[in-house]
């Protein structure tokens, strides 16, 4: 990673990204109380997965977004219709819920205007966050008391690698001031699964599926850290059930998942005949090949970024957020991929280029070579 400000530019560009499909809803238990809920967002990358989730325990599901990204997404759902951008919340006046799923807002004023319309006799109110918020990714272990990013004009709301982490906290904390104990912050790492629109980690089964030679980052021990978006919308419900509030770092799995495994996983999901080619962090930087866009999920385990895939996961685990195996993310990632228009598939949005991982290849071997 060249610098933080990298990462949280690479953040800050997925905010408004779309998603595609999505496969019909499963059966699940039920709730023993059924909550009217509404979803601030709902039809991009994880709001969807959130509503899902909340249907098949038999919630209430309300959406609330500017009906242009997949309207026609969960025909059976109540939708009302808005921009907060623009600050027309209008179809939510009078409105009465039970609990917010916030996945939307990326600036304190969106937070602090539904705040105002919906009223302090909300039961609950959901702020997703990112562990972006964090001004120091250098140590290992970092929980949710570590320092936040902080901006100089609060008012600011051009959103980029220098804003992104501070306006999320500034966001965090309109939450917690418009509903005191009854808010709950999710803050997310990597997000991944199907219906990924970002290609952040779907490079890699995608890529491990294609076979042969595949230049790998680093070294197969080194940490990653990510969410399957499946398992971070059932996470949400489950706050609201057991009404939890508090901050919590949502990101897995549990126990420490290294590169090396990610990759097994990959292969094992798509049986190809892929081999993997490690290349030191150093030499990648000689060759211009970046953490976290050239490879995905990935960033070297040292320096700047040493806590960057050790944050602490503890107080969610307790909150009760589990966790699926990763061949399972990968494989449901590689199918869900498969079923994309040809054009889509052509064009991954993340990952390097087949063209120049050949080259860095080469590099790499003419470098083993040399006495």
């Amino acid at each position: 990673m060249s610098s933080r400000r990298e990462f949280l530019g690479m953040s800050a560009a997925m905010v408004a990204a779309g998603a595609f499909g999505r496969p019909a809803m499963a059966g699940a238990a039920r709730a023993a109380e059924p909550r009217s809920i509404l979803m601030l967002g709902g039809t991009g990358f994880l709001g969807p997965q959130a509503v899902e989730a909340a249907v098949r325990r038999g919630h209430k599901v309300t959406l609330f977004n500017r009906g242009k990204t997949r309207p026609g997404l969960f025909p059976d759902l109540e939708k009302l219709h808005g921009d907060r951008e623009k600050g027309d919340l209008k179809s939510l006046k009078g409105r009465k819920f039970d609990a917010v799923v916030d996945t939307s807002a990326n600036v304190p004023r969106w937070v602090k205007q539904a705040a105002e319309v919906l009223g302090p006799d909300l039961g609950k109110y959901i702020y997703i966050s990112s562990v972006s918020v964090y001004s120091d990714m250098s140590k290992p272990g970092a929980d949710e008391a570590a320092p936040v990013a902080t901006i100089a004009d609060p008012t600011v709301e051009k959103i980029d690698g220098q804003t992104y982490g501070a306006l999320k906290a500034l966001s965090e904390k309109a939450a917690e001031a418009a509903y005191p104990g009854k808010a709950a912050v999710v803050r997310p790492g990597l997000i991944v699964g199907p219906e990924d629109p970002s290609d952040r980690f779907t490079y890699w089964p995608v890529r491990v599926a294609r076979g042969g030679e595949v230049l790998a980052p680093g070294s197969p021990e080194d940490p990653i850290q990510l969410i399957d978006v499946r398992d971070l919308g059932e996470f949400l419900v489950r706050l609201i059930e057991d009404r939890t509030t508090g901050v919590f770092n949502a990101l897995g799995p549990k126990d420490t998942l290294t590169m090396g495994r990610t990759l097994a996983a990959c292969k094992e999901a798509s049986a190809s005949d892929a081999t993997f080619t490690w290349a030191d962090a150093a030499f990648l930087e000689t060759q211009g090949v970046q953490p976290w866009s050239d490879m995905p999920a990935w960033v070297p385990d040292g320096g700047e970024t040493a806590g960057f895939s050790r944050v602490s996961n503890a107080r969610a685990i307790k909150a009760g957020l589990t966790f699926r195996p990763i061949a399972d993310t990968a494989k449901a990632t590689l199918d869900w991929f498969k079923t994309l228009p040809p054009e889509r598939r052509a064009k991954l949005r993340a990952g390097i280029s087949p063209d120049r991982e050949a080259k860095v290849l080469a590099a790499w071997k003419a470098r083993a070579a040399r006495p």
